[in-house]
């Protein structure tokens, strides 16, 4: 885990632009290591991008680039090296020998974040779980000892190296940690089978769109928000109601570019609530430049967990915070994404999407929260009308009472 209680310490951000990307998407993911990086703690002090078709085998960027990193750590002895791709254990070996710091990568970063963010025993044993499975493979380059073994008869077996050694408590604890997560799933599917046939509803999204401010709007709940990468690792559930419809609601981990595997199998218990759900209400941060990759993102993750096909909701959030360049009358040429308004994008197949029906809101200001609600209660009552067949008088109108005479009448023509 990054020690950050002495000083603050300092990152240099490394990215490659690949082909087919375009300097601002390449600056978006740069941006979005920056936040990863100052949510750990770690101030980021520059940033180094290098076009590549495919990441050096050897030190990730170029050997000419490599040196110009190396001269300006020498210069500002800087604490990190931070990249924005998963580096390989002969990666991180070469990178050190050449800069002389501590080299991260993207996928250690974000466990790190999760490590500091991790509350409950439940949490910090999946993250546990995914650092042991990622510091595995790279014992030989970036080992510290989790436990060390003095040499002599009997406590280690005959012509076992150390490294062996090592593997071999890390794969016992991996096992622990798994045999932990085993009973914690069991707990938890039970807790869900208690819950009995109410609708449930998961909010999903990138991380940091609002999913925590949402849910305190329609549940009434203070649940922990705050504008941080990962500010939610474990699922909460409450009970709403809108009218007289009640279902439950959960708030999600958040989704983000590049997850590591290894993170979404340890979450498997927590990411269970989307795969159980009946709605899932998709939410986007409309605000941010590449909110359209953002949707691909998680539309990918949920493809993964098997929930791509559920019922949908897509919100757009933070309209608060959107921004755009209004282009000049007279510009005859191409109009780019960042020139169209709010009113734009709502003409687009955002907002006409029949299959995923859509609602522009702002949760911190609370607007358009009316509108949302009434969303909610039409596409979760879709749902219990057909669980519930029998008591779909809750919510259609009241039956017009039979007129005494006439029953009366047909009476004595029977008669």
């Amino acid at each position: 885990m990054i020690e950050t209680s002495r000083k603050e310490q300092t990152a240099i951000l490394i990215g490659i632009n690949y082909p087919g990307q375009d300097e601002r998407e390449t600056g978006d993911y740069i941006e979005e290591l920056s936040f990863l990086t100052e949510t750990a703690g770690v101030k980021p002090v520059k940033r180094f991008i290098q076009k590549l078709d495919m990441p050096n085998p050897r030190t990730f960027v170029g050997s000419g680039k490599i040196e110009e990193i190396a001269r300006f750590v020498e210069n500002s002895q800087v604490d990190l090296a931070i990249f924005d791709d998963e580096l390989s254990p002969g990666q991180i070996r070469n990178i050190e020998k050449v800069l002389g710091c501590r080299i991260i990568d993207r996928t250690n970063l974000i466990l790190d974040i999760f490590a500091g963010r991790a509350r409950t025993s439940h949490a910090r044993t999946q993250v546990e779980l995914a650092q042991y499975q990622y510091l595995l493979p790279r014992l030989a380059g970036m080992w510290t000892h989790l436990e060390r073994q003095k040499g002599g008869i009997g406590l280690r077996g005959p012509g076992e190296t150390e490294i062996e050694t090592d593997r071999r408590i890390i794969r016992d604890k991996i096992a622990l940690l798994k045999e932990q997560l085993k009973k914690i799933d069991t707990q938890m599917a039970t807790q869900r089978k208690n819950r009995g046939k109410m609708v449930r509803v998961a909010l999903v999204g990138y991380t940091n769109v609002g999913k925590s401010t949402i849910m305190n709007l329609l549940s009434k709940s203070e649940v922990f928000a705050e504008n941080k990468l990962f500010a939610t690792l474990d699922t909460t559930t409450r009970k709403v109601v809108i009218c007289n419809l009640p279902f439950l609601l959960s708030d999600t981990v958040g989704f983000i570019r590049k997850l590591p595997h290894d993170l979404v199998k340890s979450f498997k218990s927590t990411l269970d609530e989307v795969r159980e759900s009946d709605l899932i209400v998709h939410i986007v941060d409309i605000s941010h430049p590449g909110f359209e990759e953002q949707i691909n993102v998680v539309n990918e993750t949920l493809a993964e967990l098997k929930s791509a096909g559920k019922p949908s909701i897509l919100i757009f959030n933070k309209i608060d915070a959107f921004s755009y360049t209004e282009r000049d009358k007279y510009d005859l040429t191409l109009m780019q994404r960042e020139n169209y308004s709010l009113s734009d994008l709502k003409k687009t197949w955002m907002a006409n999407d029949k299959n995923h029906p859509t609602v522009f809101i702002s949760a911190t200001r609370k607007e358009n929260v009316e509108e949302l609600r009434k969303l909610l209660y039409e596409e979760v009552k879709k749902i219990h009308v057909t669980r519930y067949p029998y008591n779909n008088f809750l919510f259609d109108d009241p039956p017009t009472p039979p007129d005494t005479l006439s029953l009366r009448s047909s009476y004595r023509d029977r008669l």
